[in-house]
C-alpha cells in the first residue's frame, strides 16, 4: 500500500507538466486601436456669440449652431454655425458647399451676398442673384507655403468660385475672370471690391494663380490685405 501511495505522488507532477503542456494556447489579444476625435466643449456660447447669433435670426437667414470644437494643432471651429442660405432683398440665396463659419463670418457674408453681390448682379447683369457656390470653408491646414495656419483653420475664411442668377446664366471666377464680355468682367471685380469693404482679406485671381479659380474671403483680426 505503502508502495503504490508513493508511485502515486511521484507521479503528480508529471500528470500536471503534460496537462500545462497540452493546453491550447490562449488568442492573442488585438491591439485596441486608439482614434482621434474633436474634443466637444460643454460651454455655453459667449455673450458675443449669443448676440451674433441674434442678429442672424433678425436677418431671417438659415442656420444651425455648431458645437465648439478642437482638431488639435491651432484647429479649431468656435461660435460657428452652418449655413443653409442667406437672403437678398426679396428671396432667400442658396449657398453651396459651405461648412462651418464663425458667426462673425456668416454675418459678413450675409451683407455682402444682400448689398455686394445680389444688387451688382441685377445692376450690371440684368438679373437676380438665386445662389452662390463655394469651395468650403473650414480646413484645418497652414497657409500654403509657410507654418502659419490659415484662417480656414478657425472657419474665419470662405471661397467663393462662382454665382448662379434667376435667368440661368452661371458666372464662376475661373472662367469668367478673364472673359470676353466687360459686363462679366465688371460684375465679377465689383462683387470683389465690395468684398474688400466688408472682409479683412480679400485674394482674387489678381493675386496670384492659387486664387485663379475663387475668391478668398477672411474675417478676422489681420492686417486689410485686398488683391
Amino acid at each position: 500500500m505503502a508502495r503504490w501511495t508513493f508511485l502515486a505522488w511521484a507521479m503528480l507532477p508529471v500528470t500536471t507538466l503534460a496537462g500545462c503542456v497540452d493546453a491550447p494556447p490562449s488568442a492573442p489579444r488585438r491591439p485596441v486601436r486608439m482614434v482621434s476625435r474633436p474634443v466637444v466643449q460643454p460651454i455655453p456660447p459667449s455673450a458675443q456669440t449669443r448676440a451674433c447669433m441674434i442678429g442672424l435670426r433678425r436677418e431671417n437667414i438659415g442656420y444651425a449652431p455648431v458645437p465648439d470644437q478642437y482638431y488639435g494643432a491651432g484647429c479649431s471651429t468656435l461660435g460657428s454655425v452652418r449655413l443653409s442660405y442667406l437672403r437678398s432683398d426679396r428671396s432667400e440665396l442658396a449657398l453651396a458647399n459651405a461648412g462651418p463659419v464663425t458667426c462673425q463670418l456668416a454675418t459678413t457674408l450675409q451683407g455682402w451676398a444682400r448689398f455686394g453681390v445680389d444688387r451688382a448682379a441685377q445692376a450690371i447683369l440684368g438679373s437676380p442673384l438665386v445662389k452662390i457656390e463655394t469651395m468650403g470653408s473650414y480646413n484645418c491646414r497652414n497657409v500654403a507655403g509657410t507654418a502659419r495656419k490659415s484662417a480656414h483653420a478657425t472657419a474665419n475664411a470662405i471661397d467663393v468660385s462662382g454665382f448662379l442668377l434667376a435667368d440661368g446664366r452661371r458666372v464662376t471666377v475661373l472662367r469668367d475672370w478673364r472673359d470676353a464680355d466687360p459686363q462679366t468682367r465688371a460684375f465679377l471685380r465689383t462683387v470683389r471690391d465690395s468684398a474688400c469693404k466688408r472682409f479683412g482679406t480679400v485674394l482674387s485671381p489678381d493675386y496670384n494663380a492659387a486664387h485663379r479659380d475663387h475668391l478668398h474671403l477672411e474675417v478676422g483680426p489681420a492686417r486689410p490685405l485686398c488683391a
